[in-house]
């Protein structure tokens, strides 16, 4: 055994960390489809329900959270070659903060990637049931099947993941371009996007205020802005299959920001303004783009390009359970949670148990919604409380990521940095104070109170494990003896 001030070190033998092996292959172009396909469904559905505040009040929540994204995505690609281990964000922030900060880290991204699939196999489900018609009764069937498929596709080798993940990446992207171009011909901005009223009333001839519920209508739209860019920061997740992270990570994160911001504005210029569908409508609605398509091109050929644009979500699914599987893995081989949660398939190498757990914990709490607020509630309450819950696990790992940075940067100055920032401090501290006041908002906002306060219970229960047990049985992992060694050489 090892201490280490508040913590203890196990000593483990070698056949521990040949349980725990990842194989390398992804380069740059798969690096870049992981982060745009974990985020691209958030292009298809989502987002949307921001409308209900205003067409205005999305768009400056879009602008205030994609500068947010910049501040973090250009720290991330700082840190993520100085420090390429699967753990990311917990590896970042246990090296700034020591192991209570990267679990607290860690903690809340497990929060965003077990609930992020969640989300989005409900909108799946909205789309699969809409296109088929299946009744609402049916959706828990779709999220079960679902969930069985991507995780036995995760499961079968890296390869075919992100051989997966780079095709339906295409997909996603390509169904989005088709739809702009389809929609310029048949848009009136004045008339549909800016339909809501100042008592959130729709208005049938449109030219509303740009904020019918003034700053308080942006601030309840920034959590649904995020949802444009959640999950571009699992990307050092996949850091240890990175066939060269110090090259291949910064180009990768920052090609997928720049995709996605692009993507972002067209689909919040251009859904909206579709003639026959407007803010009002879409500020409720499950299948946005599905929605569009029909009212473009009518009922029939709409539900073929919607069974396409399933792929938008299927791509942010696909690649979100592998982030969960590494985010859970990468804890559990350092002995945060239990240990056999990180132990990978034999021969494919990867994390299935951690796929598995985060799934079934996912679906647990999916069905705990479904049975406690009805399944009549609709994309507004079950979607928006789990899009909402997902987001506060973001939005704090944000803030210690961001924290990381900065620190780091005060701590290790000669650490060797690949890739420097150009927005350096400014852009972290810039990440820190638009997170937080987007958890603000959160925490006061009380049609969300009720998964806010789930997702607290779930930190107490987490940290009340660690204090207890999981600090007592951490193991060195790649991270972890990273970490110690620069801690030697800070004091040395």
């Amino acid at each position: 055994m090892r201490e280490s001030k508040s913590v203890t070190y196990t000593q483990v033998d070698v056949t521990y960390f040949e349980k725990r092996g990842l194989r390398r292959y992804a380069g740059v172009w798969s690096l870049w489809a992981l982060g745009v396909g974990a985020v691209i469904s958030g292009h298809f559905s989502g987002w949307n329900l921001g409308l209900a505040n205003g067409w205005g009040s999305m768009f400056l929540a879009t602008v205030v959270i994609a500068i947010m994204y910049l501040g973090l995505t250009f720290s991330l690609a700082e840190m993520s070659p100085a420090l390429p281990h699967t753990g990311g964000a917990y590896s970042f922030a246990r090296t700034a903060m020591g192991p209570w900060g990267g679990f607290v880290t860690g903690l809340a991204e497990n929060v965003e990637y077990v609930l992020t699939p969640a989300v989005i196999v409900y909108f799946i489900s909205s789309y699969m049931s809409s296109i088929f018609g299946t009744s609402p009764a049916t959706l828990p069937l779709w999220w079960i099947g679902f969930y069985v498929v991507f995780i036995w596709l995760n499961v079968v080798g890296v390869e075919l993941s992100f051989k997966v993940t780079l095709i339906v990446t295409f997909l996603a992207l390509g169904c989005l371009v088709v739809f702009w171009f389809s929609a310029l011909p048949h848009i009136d901005f004045a008339k549909w996007a800016m339909n809501v009223g100042a008592d959130g009333a729709a208005l049938p001839e449109g030219n509303g205020p740009f904020l019918p519920k003034g700053i308080v209508g942006v601030l309840a739209s920034l959590p649904f802005a995020v949802w444009l860019f959640l999950a571009i920061e699992q990307l050092p997740l996949a850091a240890e299959e990175s066939v060269d992270p110090k090259r291949d990570m910064p180009r990768g994160i920052l090609a997928g920001i720049f995709t996605l911001i692009i993507s972002a504005f067209m689909i919040l210029w251009l859904n909206p303004s579709v003639a026959g569908i407007g803010s009002f409508k879409l500020g409720t609605s499950g299948e946005p783009l599905l929605d569009g398509f029909k009212a473009i091109y009518g009922e029939g050929i709409a539900k073929t390009l919607a069974t396409v644009a399933v792929l938008g979500l299927v791509a942010s699914f696909h690649t979100i359970i592998f982030a969960k599987g590494r985010q859970i893995y990468s804890l559990s081989r350092a002995g945060y949670f239990p240990s056999g949660l990180s132990v990978t398939h034999g021969s494919r190498k990867t994390p299935h148990i951690a796929m598995i757990a985060g799934s079934l914990l996912a679906l647990a709490v999916m069905f705990i919604l479904w049975f406690n607020l009805g399944a009549d509630k609709g994309a507004g309450v079950i979607g928006g409380t789990l899009l909402n819950m997902a987001v506060f696990g973001a939005m704090f790992s944000y803030i210690m990521q961001a924290l990381s940075f900065i620190l780091l940067r005060k701590k290790f100055p000669n650490l060797a940095r690949p890739y420097r920032s150009h927005f350096g401090v400014v852009g972290a501290v810039l990440t820190v104070v638009i997170a937080a006041v987007t958890l603000y908002f959160q925490l006061t906002d009380p049609v969300y109170q009720e998964g806010v306060m789930w997702v607290a219970i779930w930190f107490a229960i987490g940290i009340t494990y660690f204090a207890l047990v999981g600090r007592n049985r951490l193991i060195l992992s790649p991270e972890e003896e990273f970490a110690l060694e620069h801690m030697k050489a800070e004091r040395g």
